[in-house]
């Protein structure tokens, strides 16, 4: 399986945890923000883009937009939430890009369960049987609506992309 970005609109919590993951893991990555790079931790331009220089604004403020986009520009759209968490109106939204708008494969997964990795693995090798070549698109709950999600998420994704580089 060839992963060649990873994909992600840079709000705090899980979508910066995958921005900040892949870098670490010197993975690329590319993903769409709301104009004046807005996330709920960096209000005001130039926001996000200051910091990712790999992302790009979408003509609209709405975070909307950026959903849509990332989900549209990748192969393949990853949620990920932790236990119980309560999908949030963005969260659901994501779904329903890739399930109804832009009929992307989409996995919605609880990185705390025990075979999270193993159900994301196989998920992503189904994926490369149709295309070689994998853009993720990784989203899940800001940090606001989930606390300490982002510490989470990150710890899982540097393990997973580790693991996914070493196959």
């Amino acid at each position: 399986m060839n992963l060649v970005r990873i994909r992600s609109g840079g709000q705090s919590g899980v979508d910066r945890a995958a921005l900040d993951a892949a870098i670490a893991s010197s993975i690329p990555y590319a993903g769409w923000c709301p104009k004046g790079g807005w996330a709920e931790d960096f209000p005001k331009p130039p926001g996000l883009l200051a910091k990712y220089k790999n992302l790009r604004a979408t003509p609209s403020a709405l975070p909307e937009q950026r959903t849509a986009w990332n989900v549209r520009d990748s192969t393949a759209t990853l949620v990920l939430v932790n236990g119980a968490d309560t999908p949030s109106k963005g969260t659901e939204f994501t779904r329903l890009c890739a399930d109804l708008i832009f009929e992307r494969p989409f996995l919605w997964c609880d990185f705390s369960s025990t075979n999270a990795e193993d159900t994301i693995l196989i998920w992503l090798a189904d994926i490369s049987l149709v295309t070689r070549k994998i853009e993720l698109n990784i989203a899940g709950p800001r940090e606001s609506e989930s606390p300490g999600i982002y510490a989470a998420a990150h710890g899982f994704l540097c393990k997973l992309f580790s693991d996914l580089q070493s196959r």
